[in-house]
């Protein structure tokens, strides 16, 4: 993620840069899920969001249900069905962690309904980053433009809805205890590398904000509670 800003726009080294940081998110993920809830209950977790998230992806290029009319371009490498591989992979990367930072940051009013609802929030802002970048290095493109960087605002609604039922999916094969440090610290890194590219290298100070306001203040709640529950 460090390296990226300074590689070119499209160009080969920044795609390589991408792919990268989505399967070192992937690994991080991982390894610190199967610390935290062991082998088989962390790969159930990764195939059932991983295979949800290509359906839906599927579903939604040939439909426009439920993001709106987008198409992927040969850019993102390789692809599934139309689907880049690594986009799965990077649905499946931060919704762990925003389930975590939602669980934390719920404290003692952590129940199903609330982790679920707030990790399809915090997971969806995310996106405040994600599709601005992704968009603009011409990995993706929106059939119609809309108001924010021309992603329309049922892209927004389109991820709420797929992160409820990818928190169900979590909900289901990681049953939460206490909430883990390492996926808190992985999506507040991702947050403040993104706010800081997009405020510097990227000139974007609209984006900067928005998606600074959406990620990190409820990182700062979730570790304040884990900071007073040590």
């Amino acid at each position: 993620m460090f390296l990226t800003p300074f590689a070119a726009t499209g160009g080969p080294v920044r795609k390589v840069l991408t792919s990268l940081t989505v399967a070192g998110l992937g690994v991080n993920t991982a390894g610190s899920t199967i610390a935290q809830w062991g082998r088989w209950r962390s790969a159930t977790a990764a195939i059932a969001t991983i295979t949800t998230t290509f359906v839906v992806e599927r579903i939604g290029i040939r439909t426009g249900v439920p993001f709106g009319r987008y198409e992927y371009r040969p850019a993102l490498q390789p692809q599934l069905a139309g689907v880049p591989v690594a986009v799965p992979v990077a649905w499946f990367s931060m919704a762990v962690p925003a389930r975590e930072v939602a669980h934390a940051a719920l404290g003692p009013k952590s129940t199903t309904s609330r982790r679920i609802i707030g990790g399809a929030l915090t997971l969806t802002a995310w996106d405040l980053f994600l599709d601005p970048q992704m968009t603009r290095e011409g990995y993706w493109k929106w059939r119609h433009r809309g108001r924010y960087r021309g992603i329309p605002v049922t892209n927004v609604l389109g991820w709420l809805a797929t992160g409820l039922v990818v928190m169900a999916i979590i909900e289901i094969a990681l049953p939460p205890g206490d909430p883990s440090p390492a996926l808190i610290a992985q999506y507040g890194l991702v947050g403040v590398m993104e706010a800081a590219a997009f405020a510097t290298f990227f000139d974007d100070r609209l984006v900067a904000v928005a998606g600074s306001v959406a990620m990190l203040p409820v990182v700062a709640v979730a570790l304040t509670r884990l900071v007073a529950a040590s």
